[in-house]
C-alpha cells in the first residue's frame, strides 16, 4: 500500500516562497513510469494541477505556473519537493501529493491535503 504525506508552513506571506515535501512509504519515486505529481485546490473551487515529476527525474508544469514553480526529489529519502515563490493570496489552497499522470488525469494514491494560507 502507497501512502503520501505533505509536510510544511501552513502560512506563507506574500511574495515569499512556498515550500511542501511529500513523503512517499510503500513504493519508491524511482519506480518504473510512475509520475509523482502536486494537485491543489483553492476555496471553492476544482482541483488544480501544478507539476509532477517523473520517475526518471523529469519535470511537468502547469504552463501557469511554470514560471514560479520547481518540482525536485530526494531518492534517498524518497521525497518529493514543491517549491512556489513570489506567493500571493490566489495561492492559498488545499495541496495534495498524488502518484498518478497529469496526461490521463488518473490517480491512485493521494495524501491527504494540507491547507497553506498565504497572509501577511
Amino acid at each position: 500500500q502507497v501512502q503520501l504525506q505533505e509536510s510544511g508552513p501552513g502560512l506563507v506571506k506574500p511574495s515569499e516562497t512556498l515550500s511542501l515535501t511529500c513523503t512517499v512509504s510503500g513504493g519508491s519515486i524511482i519506480m518504473n513510469y510512475y509520475y509523482w505529481s502536486w494537485i491543489r485546490q483553492p476555496p471553492g473551487k476544482g482541483l488544480e494541477w501544478t507539476g509532477a515529476i517523473y520517475y526518471s527525474g523529469s519535470t511537468y508544469y502547469s504552463p501557469s505556473l511554470k514560471s514560479r514553480t520547481s518540482i525536485t526529489r530526494d531518492t534517498s529519502k524518497n521525497q518529493f519537493t514543491l517549491q512556489l515563490s513570489s506567493v500571493t493570496p490566489e495561492d492559498t489552497a488545499v495541496y495534495y501529493c498524488a502518484r498518478g499522470s497529469f496526461r490521463t488525469g488518473e490517480y491512485d494514491y493521494w495524501g491527504q491535503g494540507t491547507q497553506v494560507t498565504v497572509s501577511s
